[in-house]
Formats: structure tokens, C-alpha cells, sequence
């Protein structure tokens, strides 16, 4: 053992005994220092060397306090002035503990004990030294634990390995009521659960504990009180060194809120599944809302497409606010839910009294005691704002963190619930309501009508009317689709106007509605339906037009003209023809004549449609003479005669045609069946100039018929000038392109366009001029009094003059007499057609007719003054 100079003298004054003393203080465990009075080191054994890092070379006559850091030197010195105080040879009882410096820089821990020996006249002290670094660290270690676990709002739990509760912490007491002496001992599942704790969840934690040592679970516990507390729950097993089990440490965490949040959300989700109406979704969901915050009052708002607010949910709230609150047009100055619907942001009003955009709306609310509002805005996916949650409070008041977890888990909810009714309402109103008008459909009408059947009381009436515009396809084909659309819509809003509350204003389709009147006998009708005429007399103006229009109406009583649904609509339907016929604008009551007619009707069109696809329609032909007696041509004119019906008249079939939209079939069929009996007779050598048909204004609506005309004369070998196309003033009556457009190309193919029965029009004699028409056909209506009435004769004038002036062949229709043929071809008309030349002729009659009249025609000279002008 080395020795330094300082303990050289020391240790050479030593008895025996003292050698062994110091012999032995070399070989200690524990660290010995000693020093003199003056704190100087007199002697470092070899356990000090190992606890400072130091050789004793190193130390031994220097200051004492270098083995401890600066901070602590005070100390260490307080320590040796108490002792160097006490007797001699007395040991200071217990021990200190010091921080102590080493020489690699580190610090360690050592407990001193010192005792003061006087030792061959001199004073000593005697310092012994254990190193407990690791003892003080694992005590700063255990206490920071206590720290966090008394300090931490986690629940601290231990127990043994029995599960006895050994310790809680301070957490545990505040959220279950148990201090740390109720608790020790017991076992935590007597403790904390209670009736409606899962037993399964419970076997399946403690199992997987005593299979790993460790193990997380949610579980339903009960405080002191019996309330319960939703936990979850995390155990690990603290092992000795040989792996055995010593304790359980729980940490356990309050989720009942999630818990909370999670249920309301599950059950508001199987409500929706369940296909629960929204209303009964939101009100479910606000009630639950209430029930896990019991200082607010719910209220969800959905907001529609015109932006207005309407109440799904909140019991809680005064009803005569929540009355006041539907329909409200939402606004930046409407309340909090409002305002948010209409900023997209949440809108806290601390101070409902105060608030301006609450001001002209708070009444309610304060008589209530609701003093304070915050609104979230509820959107769409797309973004839209499609409603509003909003939290009422009793004071003055912030939401907490709590209000806003509970918002954030509910507005995605509202979303779906709002998003879910909003198509289904899309999908209804398509299924039962006109995509046009908003007014109920055809199937919604039949369920309505059901209903009000059902709860007619004894002697109940219920009129059915049925409305058509009148000449609405006219001004749909002239003015286009989207002038008549809009005019519905305007005919749909006067008619709203005047109806009863109660009463079912639908559209069928086109240009026809119905009105369905409870309670209302046939005096009532009589005056509604006058009203509903009279709305619709003022001319309707769309855009830069003002369009007249009028509407004809027939009405069926319930229970007097039928009792189910197809019986009034259908007498109503006949009703309304016979108002056509009486001149339109004007409304008619069912009567069983009408029943007969209608059912006439019906049968005529069956039997017409058959007719036309089984060919049974003729066409029969009268001649057309110039003045001069040659033929300038024949009319083809359909006839039809039915094995049932006998022979039906053109007078009732085409009306009939043009009501069931069979005129166009009719205009095609006769123009393919003239172009083929005028070849036939061509090649059996038959002198006939031209063949005139009629067509109908919907045939100039087909854009193909220039080039289906082409192909029907081509597979005829027949040359255009051979045909003439006739037509009414209503193709012209107004600019519609594609009739013009079609009649153009017509003309063009060298086919010519007759306008037949002019007169009777007042639109197209501005136009005339500009169209390609070359021949003009009186009306035969001017030929019944051109002889006795100067009116007439004056209009048939005028219409010479105006086929003259356009150098246009004049032909008139219906000369009956020699006087009237004598008088026209005075006024210096070029062509007569008529029962004084012939009626219309079979195919068999006509070429009897013309083979005698160029016989008879041969054998004399040529009738009145011959034109100079020809076709």
C-alpha cells in the first residue's frame, strides 16, 4: 500500500493495534477519510479511491471539501463544526448524505457518518463513506413516481398478486369515491362493478391477465353512489428477478363521454338504417343530446333550396318559437342558427336580450328563460349548408369542450339524416309532383282523390274538373317548347291563386289539369270554375311576347255522375270536349248524353287507328275546272267507311284524327295513295294535269317530308309538277322555322303549296308574299252567301285581287251553282271546284265522270271567259 508523506507520520506513530485498525480500514467495504482540524485529508483508503476516482496521492493533504461539488461544501461544513463542537471519541448519530464529485467530472452519492478521535495529540475525524448512488436514485425514481402518481388524472390502481388493492391514487378517489384506506384490501371487481358489468368482457380480462401477466379491456364500473362510469382499463403484472408476479399495476381512464358520444351515434345510425322518418331521427337524436348534456336544450333546422328554415328537431323549445322560427328566409341578422346557415361558421350569442341579430326574434326565447345560443352549420358533402344545430342555455354562457365533442360527433349525423330526406323527397317529387309546375302528378292526383273518396261523409259532394288550354299545341309548335313551358307555369300560378284551401290543383301532362273540389256541390263548381276562366283572360307576357290564352273545363260531381276515381275523370274529360265544341273559354257539367258521346269518341279513334294501319280508308276525287272548262286538276279527299259504324263523315274523323294524334298517318297515307292512283291513271292514258293533297300543319313539322315526297313521287315515275301539297293558314300563322324551312324545300323540288280555305284566318295575309305558296283556295263558307251577301262577295273579291297581284292561281271551293260559278269567273277567278262540276267521286265514278264530261265538253264550246294566266 502506498503512503504519502502526509500519512507517513501518521501512520509511523502507530501502535500495533493501530496498525491493524488501519490495516482493516484499508480493506473496508465503505470509503474512509480522515482529516485533521483544519479539514485537511490525512488519510484515503482504497475504497474511497474506487468511490472518487481518485489516488490518494492525489488527495491526502489537501481540503476535504474537494470531494464534494461547490453547492454542497456549505453543508459538509456545518456538518464538521457540529461535530468538532461535541466531545471527543462521540460518533454523530445518523448519517448524512452528500453529493460528491469525482474525478472523471460525474457525481455520486455517499452517506457520511463521522466520528472525532484524538489520536497521538492530535484531533482527527474519522469520515466513514458508503456509496448509495444507487440507493438515492431508485428513491428519486420511486418518488417521481408517486409524484406522477399522485399528480396525474389517470386512475392509479395496485394491487397484489391476489388482486388485493395495495394502493390508489388520488385519481381513483375522485372518480369513484373510494379513499385509500375503503379501498385497501378489497378486490377491485367486488369494489367497482355492479348489476350491468359484462361477466363475459370480465372473465375474458382476467384471463387474458393471468395468461400474459397483462391485458386492456373496456369495462362498465360504478363509483361510491352507484353511478355508472364507462373505463378503460390497462393492467400489467411487476415481476421480482425471478419472474414471478408481485403486484398488478392498473391504470384506468374515464371514457364514458366517448362511451356516451359512441352510443348516441350508434343508435342515431340504426334509427337511420331502420328507415325512421328524419323527423323522428333529429328528435331522437336532440333528446339524447339533452339526456348527456343536461344544461342545453337542442334544436336542429334544416334548410331548404330557397334558403328557408324549417324545425326537425327540439322538444324542449317553446313550441310557438319554434312556429315562429319555420319558414324564416335565413340571414346574416336571423338569430344563431340564421346566421350560421348563412356565414357557413358557428354563431355564438352570449347574450340572447342583447344581441342584435336576435333582436326582432328574442321574445320567445327570454319568455322561456333561454338566455344564451351557439349554432353550428350542418353541410352537405358537396358543401352546402343544408341545416343548423344549435345549443340553448339557461345563462349566460360559452359552450365547454364537452358541447363541442357532443357537435362535432352530431353534425355529420344531422348530414346524413337531412341528406337522406332530401332525396327521398327529390325521388317523391319526381315520382308524384310535375318536374315543371310542382303540381301533383297523375299517380299522386288517383292517391289524393282516394283519400278524399274515403272521407267523404254522407251526402258529401266532390267535384272533378277537368281543365284544357285551349289552342295551347298551336302555341307550343309556333313558339317553341320553352315559351309553353313557361306559359304553364304562369297558368299554373293564376289557377293557385284562385282555388280553395283544401282543394288539389294537378297537371296530367301537356296542356291538361285537373281540379279536385271537396265539400263542393254543383252551384260551388259552377262559380269556381268561372273564376278559374276568368283569371286566365288577361293576355300571359313571356319575355318580349304577350300570348293570349283561355281554357276549356268540364266537371264531374262525386258521388252523382260515378263513385271511383275512372269514372269522375273520365265524365269530367267528356265534359271539357263538349266545352270545346261549345266554342271554348267556356265550362260544361257531365250529363249521360255526354257519357254517350264520349264513349262514341273513344270507339271512333279505335276503330280510325285501325282503319289507317289496315287500309281501309279511301280517297275520293273532285275535279277542278278552269274557267275555260279544261281540268286544271283533282282534290284528293279521304272517305272512310267502317262495317260498324257505317260511313263517318271527314267532318268527324279528321277532328277526331287531330285529337288522338293520328292526322300526320292520316296526311302520309293519302299522299302515297294519290301519288298512286295518279300514276295508275297517267299509264291508262287519263288526261289529269295535277293531283292536289291535303296535309296537315304537323306533317310540315317533320323535317323529312320534302325528301319522303321526293321518294313517293320517284317510286311513282312521277314528275313534281304533277302534285300539289295543300295547306292551312295555321302552318303560316306564325315564323316557326321548321315549317318554313320545310315548305321552302318543298318548293324548291319543283312541288308546288297550295293554301287552302284562306279567308278564315287573320295572321298570314302580312306573310303572304314571302312564302312559297302559288296557289290560293277560297274558303267554301264565302260561297254559301256570295250571292245574296255583299260582305261576302266583297271578301271574295279582295282575295281574287290579292291571288292576282301575286300572280297566284285563285281556286274556290264549294261552288254549288251556275250563278256563283258565273259570278267568280266574272271576278276573274281562274279555277271552280265544287257539286256544279261534280262531288267528290270514287276512283270507279271519277273516270266515269271524266270520260263523259270530255265527251260532252268536245261537243260543245268552252264555258265563260278563258284566263290568260296559267297554273
Amino acid at each position: 500500500m502506498p503512503v504519502s508523506p502526509v500519512e507517513q507520520p501518521l501512520l509511523g506513530q502507530t501502535s500495533d493495534a493501530a496498525r491493524s485498525l488501519f490495516s482493516a480500514f484499508e480493506h473496508a467495504v465503505d470509503a474512509v477519510v480522515l482529516t485533521g482540524l483544519d479539514s485537511e485529508i490525512r488519510y484515503f483508503n482504497a475504497a474511497a479511491e474506487r468511490l472518487w476516482g481518485y489516488g490518494r496521492m492525489e488527495v491526502v493533504g489537501r481540503p476535504v471539501n474537494m470531494l464534494v461539488p461547490s453547492d454542497v461544501r456549505a453543508n459538509l461544513a456545518d456538518v464538521i463544526a457540529l461535530k468538532a463542537a461535541l466531545p471527543a471519541n462521540v460518533l454523530v448519530k445518523g448519517r448524512r448524505e452528500f453529493r460528491i464529485s469525482r474525478s472523471d467530472g460525474s457525481e455520486a452519492w455517499g452517506a457520511f457518518s463521522i466520528s472525532r478521535v484524538d489520536y497521538g495529540g492530535k484531533t482527527l475525524y474519522i469520515n466513514f463513506v458508503r456509496d448509495v448512488t444507487d440507493e438515492v436514485k431508485s428513491r428519486e425514481k420511486n418518488a417521481l413516481m408517486a409524484l406522477v402518481a399522485e399528480k396525474t388524472d389517470r386512475v392509479v390502481m395496485v394491487t397484489d398478486r391476489d388482486l388485493r388493492i395495495k394502493y390508489v391514487n388520488n385519481a381513483f378517489t375522485d372518480l369513484f369515491g373510494y379513499s385509500l384506506a375503503e379501498a385497501m384490501g378489497q378486490h377491485p371487481e367486488h369494489l367497482l362493478t355492479g348489476e350491468y358489468t359484462d361477466s363475459e368482457t370480465l372473465a375474458r380480462f382476467h384471463a387474458g391477465i393471468d395468461a400474459e401477466g397483462h391485458g386492456q379491456e373496456e369495462l362498465l364500473t360504478y363509483d361510491k353512489d352507484g353511478e355508472e362510469i364507462w373505463i378503460s382499463a390497462t393492467v400489467n403484472a411487476d415481476r421480482d428477478e425471478n419472474g414471478d408476479v408481485k403486484n398488478f399495476v392498473s391504470v384506468l381512464v374515464d371514457i364514458t363521454e366517448s362511451k356516451l358520444i359512441h352510443s348516441l351515434q350508434h343508435l342515431t345510425l340504426e334509427n337511420l338504417a331502420n328507415d325512421m322518418p328524419v323527423l323522428d331521427v333529429i328528435g331522437d337524436l336532440c333528446r339524447r343530446v339533452e339526456a348527456i348534456a343536461p344544461d342545453v336544450i337542442c334544436s336542429v333546422l334544416h334548410v331548404d333550396t330557397d334558403g328557408l328554415l324549417h324545425p326537425l328537431g327540439g322538444d324542449r323549445l317553446p313550441p310557438e318559437f319554434s312556429k315562429s322560427i319555420d319558414g324564416l328566409l335565413l340571414g346574416p341578422d336571423v338569430g344563431c342558427c340564421g346566421a350560421a346557415a348563412f356565414s357557413g361558421e358557428p354563431v355564438l350569442s352570449i347574450d340572447i336580450a342583447t344581441d342584435p341579430k336576435w333582436l326582432p326574434y328574442n321574445a320567445l326565447p327570454l319568455k322561456a328563460g333561454l338566455r344564451a345560443c351557439w349554432s353550428t352549420p350542418i353541410k352537405a358533402k358537396d358543401g352546402r349548408v343544408i341545416g343548423a344545430m344549435g345549443f340553448y342555455f339557461r345563462e349566460s354562457r360559452t359552450p365547454t369542450r364537452w358541447h363541442q365533442t357532443i357537435v362535432d360527433s352530431c353534425v355529420h349525423l344531422c348530414a346524413l339524416a337531412i341528406e337522406r330526406h332530401e332525396a327521398r323527397s327529390e325521388i317523391a317529387r319526381l315520382a308524384y309532383f310535375d318536374p315543371l309546375t310542382g303540381l301533383p302528378n297523375r299517380a299522386q292526383l288517383r292517391q289524393l282523390m282516394t283519400k278524399q273518396i274515403e272521407a267523404a261523409g254522407a251526402g258529401e259532394k266532390i267535384a272533378v274538373m277537368f281543365l284544357d288550354l285551349d289552342h295551347f299545341k298551336d302555341i307550343n309548335d309556333s313558339l317553341g317548347h320553352s315559351i309553353g313551358d313557361d306559359l304553364l307555369v304562369s297558368v299554373t300560378q293564376r289557377l293557385c291563386q284562385h282555388i280553395r284551401p283544401g282543394d288539389t290543383l294537378s297537371r296530367q301532362g301537356g296542356d291538361e289539369f285537373v281540379v279536385v273540389l271537396p265539400n263542393c256541390d254543383v252551384e260551388d263548381a259552377a262559380a269556381i270554375a268561372a273564376r278559374l276562366l276568368e283569371s286566365l283572360l288577361p293576355p300571359v307576357k313571356l319575355n318580349a311576347r304577350t300570348v293570349p290564352i283561355s281554357a276549356s273545363i268540364g266537371v264531374s260531381i262525386y258521388p252523382d255522375n260515378a263513385s271511383d276515381i275512372d269514372g269522375l275523370l273520365k265524365h269530367a274529360d267528356a265534359a271539357m270536349y263538349q266545352a270545346k265544341l261549345a266554342g271554348r273559354s267556356t265550362y260544361r257539367f257531365f250529363s249521360a248524353e255526354m257519357n254517350r258521346v264520349s264513349e262514341e269518341r273513344l270507339a271512333f279513334s279505335i276503330a280510325l287507328r285501325n282503319a289507317i294501319i289496315q287500309g281501309v280508308l279511301r280517297l275520293h276525287y273532285q275535279p277542278q275546272l278552269r274557267v275555260d272548262g279544261r281540268i286544271y286538276g283533282v282534290e284528293a279527299l279521304a272517305r272512310w267507311y267502317d262495317p260498324v259504324l257505317g260511313e263517318v263523315p271527314p267532318s268527324k274523323f279528321i277532328p277526331l284524327a287531330e285529337e288522338y294524334g293520328l292526322i300526320e298517318m292520316v296526311g302520309m297515307w293519302s299522299l302515297r295513295e294519290a301519288c298512286r292512283q295518279f300514276a295508275a291513271w297517267r299509264r291508262a292514258g287519263l288526261d289529269v294535269p295535277c293531283v292536289s293533297v291535303n296535309m296537315s300543319p304537323i306533317n310540315f313539322q317533320n323535317g323529312d317530308l320534302a325528301d319522303r315526297v321526293g321518294e313517293i313521287l320517284a317510286e311513282n315515275e312521277l314528275t313534281p309538277d304533277m302534285l300539289m301539297l295543300e295547306i292551312t293558314e295555321g302552318v303560316v300563322m306564325s315564323d316557326h322555322a321548321m315549317a318554313i324551312g320545310t315548305m321552302e324545300k318543298i318548293r324548291q323540288s319543283g312541288v308546288r303549296l297550295s293554301m287552302d280555305d284562306f279567308g278564315t284566318g287573320y295572321s298570314s295575309l302580312s306573310r303572304l308574299a314571302d312564302l312559297p305558296v302559288r296557289e290560293l283556295k277560297i274558303d267554301r263558307s264565302f260561297m254559301r252567301d256570295i250571292e245574296s251577301q255583299a260582305s261576302a262577295l266583297a271578301i271574295t273579291r279582295a282575295i281574287v285581287r290579292v291571288g292576282q297581284s301575286l300572280d297566284m292561281t285563285v281556286v274556290a271551293e264549294g261552288v254549288e251553282t251556275e250563278g256563283q260559278r258565273q259570278l267568280l269567273t266574272e271576278l276573274g277567278c281562274d279555277v271552280t271546284q265544287g257539286f256544279v262540276h261534280a262531288p267528290a267521286l270514287s276512283v270507279p265514278d271519277f273516270e266515269r265522270w271524266l270520260a263523259q264530261y270530255q265527251v260532252t265538253r268536245s261537243a260543245r264550246p268552252a264555258l265563260g271567259v278563258v284566263s290568260n294566266r296559267g297554273a
